[in-house]
Parts: C-alpha cells; sequence; structure tokens
C-alpha cells in the first residue's frame, strides 16, 4: 500500500501542531516516527489513521484522495501507548475479533490465533481475561489482535512505553522479525532513537510539528541533514563543541585545530559533532586529544558513561563494558578527525563523518 501526505497541516485553536509536510511512506516497509513529546508524532499518526483531518493538504492512498474518509472506512490497524483490549473477551477471542469481523472461516481462525499468539508468547494464556494478565502480556494480545488484521498500514504510538525496560527489550526484538516477515506498511512512532537503529527500515526525524528529514535509518543517523536531526537521533545527546574556520579545518576554542575537509564559502562560525560512542580513552595515530577531568561516571546496562570536563566544552564518552574513574582525575578522551560531524552557522550539515564500506 503507498500512502502519500501531500502538504498536510493541522492547526488547533492558536497553536500549529503540524506544519505543511510531504510525505511518501515506502510501501511494504517500517517507518519510523522519532521525535520527542509533542513532536507532532501522534497528531501525524491520526491524519494517517483517518482520525483526524488536515486543515490543508491531502491524504491519499494508492492514489486515491482518501482525506475525508473516517477511519472506519478504512483498513486499518492501531497499536496504542495504553494496552487497550476487550475486557469481557478471552485472550484467543481478542485476537479473532477482527478474523470474525471478516467472517473468516472457523478453522483458519482458530490456526492463525494458534500462530500469532506462539510467536508473541501469549499461547499458555488464550483462555484468560486481560485482567489476568501483566502489562507486558497484554501489549502482546494487542499487537496480536493487529497483525490478525492483516491491514496494509499499521500504526503503532510508542506501544512499548509504558512497559518496564526488560519487557521493552524483549519487545523490539521481536517486533523487527515480525515486521521484517509481513506484508503491511508500518508506521511506528517513538522517542527512542535506539528503537529507530534497531527496526530498521526508513526513519521521519521531527520535531515540534516539522518534519525534518526523512530516509533510509543508517542514511539518516550517519548523515542528518541538520543538528535539530541530529539531537533528536542521538542517544545520549551528540556532545557540540563551538569551532571556526582555520587553516587545515576547524579551531576549536583551545586554539586546537580539527583536520576535516570543509567545503568552499563554509560560514567561519562551526559547530563540532561528535557522537559519544567514538570517544574514547585509548590514543591511536592522527587522534583529536581532548583532555579533562572526570566528572561523573555512571553505568548503564554493559555501558559505562564518562562525563569530562575539557577547555572546549563537556564532553559524554559511552564505553563498552563496566569501567571505574575517580573523580576529578585527569582523563583525555580521543576521536579520530574523520568520525567528527560539522554544522555550520545556520545548522546545516557541512561534513559527515567516513562510513565503512561493507562487502
Amino acid at each position: 500500500m503507498e500512502l502519500r501526505l501531500e502538504g498536510i497541516g493541522r492547526t488547533v485553536g492558536a497553536e500549529t501542531w503540524l506544519h505543511p509536510m510531504d510525505l511518501a511512506l515506502r510501501p511494504g516497509t517500517v517507518t519510523v516516527l522519532l521525535g520527542a513529546t509533542q513532536a507532532g508524532k501522534t497528531s501525524l499518526m491520526r491524519i494517517m489513521a483517518g482520525l483526524d483531518r488536515p486543515d490543508r493538504g491531502r491524504v491519499r492512498v494508492d492514489g486515491q484522495d482518501v482525506t475525508g474518509l473516517p477511519v472506519r472506512d478504512r483498513n486499518v490497524a492501531m497499536v496504542y501507548q495504553q494496552f487497550i483490549n476487550y475486557p469481557s473477551m478471552t485472550v484467543r477471542d481478542n485476537i479473532a475479533s477482527p478474523l470474525k469481523l471478516h467472517r473468516t472461516p472457523k478453522a483458519t481462525i482458530d490456526k492463525k490465533v494458534r500462530e500469532l499468539a506462539e510467536r508473541l508468547h501469549i499461547d499458555i494464556f488464550l483462555d484468560r481475561l486481560p485482567a489476568e494478565l501483566s502489562g507486558g502480556q497484554q501489549q502482546r494480545v494487542a499487537l496480536a489482535r493487529a497483525l490478525a488484521k492483516n491491514a496494509p498500514l499499521m500504526l503503532l504510538d510508542e506501544p512499548l512505553v509504558n512497559l518496564d525496560y526488560k519487557l521493552r527489550e524483549e519487545l523490539r526484538e521481536e517486533l523487527s522479525a515480525l515486521f521484517s516477515t509481513g506484508d503491511s506498511t508500518v508506521v511506528y512512532a517513538t522517542t527512542e532513537p535506539g528503537e529507530a537503529l534497531l527496526l530498521g527500515g526508513w526513519t521521519a526525524v521531527m520535531d515540534q510539528g516539522e518534519l525534518l528529514q526523512y530516509g533510509p535509518t543508517a542514511e539518516v543517523f550517519h548523515r542528518p541533514a541538520s543538528l535539530r536531526v541530529a539531537r533528536a537521533f542521538s542517544d545520549p545527546p551528540m556532545n557540540l563543541l563551538a569551532a571556526e574556520v582555520a587553516e587545515g579545518g576547524a579551531r576549536l576554542r583551545d586554539g586546537a585545530v580539527v583536520a576535516v575537509d570543509l567545503p568552499r564559502q563554509t560560514s567561519r562560525a562551526l559547530t563540532l559533532g561528535i557522537r559519544a560512542s567514538v570517544l574514547r580513552p585509548e590514543a591511536r595515530p592522527g587522534d583529536l586529544a581532548l583532555p579533562g577531568r572526570v566528572e561523573l561516571a555512571e553505568i548503564s546496562g554493559s555501558d559505562t558513561f564518562v562525563h569530562v570536563h575539557t577547555a572546549v566544552g563537556e564532553l559524554v564518552a559511552q564505553l563498552t563494558g563496566v569501567h571505574e574513574f575517580e573523580l576529578g582525575t585527569a582523563l583525555t578522551l580521543h576521536v579520530q578527525p574523520t568520525q567528527v560531524h560539522v554544522f555550520d552557522a545556520s545548522g546545516a550539515l557541512l561534513v559527515a563523518p567516513q562510513r565503512r564500506e561493507v562487502h
């Protein structure tokens, strides 16, 4: 199914919820709507579903204008943040409900329900009511029901946000596998860059009701079109350092010059962006050295996040494994100049890190 938004926008009262935008989803793939809370993700999905009508622009499905068509007349499956199931129905009947509406033969329903329940690890709960299940299990039921509908368009609005960390990790892995085997065009809204990278496909980055960039997820991550995109697609936040054009590259506040090839007619003021994951204590030939002192070291999962105060600004390094650092001790972080993003005075991307070719 091809869903195309043409110049759509939405205003509520005096507030602009969605600025005019064009977006053509890639059929049969996963599109992640990535952005902070109130970036406009839910508003956009409601227009896609037919729950709301845009104030301007058109919505087209396979070339047909469906702008005014209500959700009941569209073949759309939705999963919300809340665990929405039919409370008086068993898990089995919840999953089967969209199949029964289409008068699917009972044998086919039983087979489909069993297959989906097994894939989502809820087959042992088929005869229970939703209230007897945990939050994660209830959300699995909602996902199974949406998948059973086999709609050409599936919309998921932050479906894992109300689950605990462990459950989110489990379901992320499972959803990635489930989506890769289906035929639906999937739209998945999230505030978490890690989810976008895991789900792959394509990513649309949103901020304050604007669509900032849309493209293959890996391309948007490695080549953010602007500082706004880089901020939205970095967790932990990208380290940003003030710099200016100098002979041989970009000069930092302490006078060190980063050897980057800048395009001609570059604005004098620059911002260098360094992802936390590319900073390291170990030195390598050609590195940019950033000496400083440890202000904080915290362990999260299997990584250690080290906060370092330097002459060029505050830095956060994400180190794999568990590391111990004494507060106040000297620590020099290193990075290859080829792993640095460069943005001009307006925030537009000038230089992106070199990527290794995979053969």
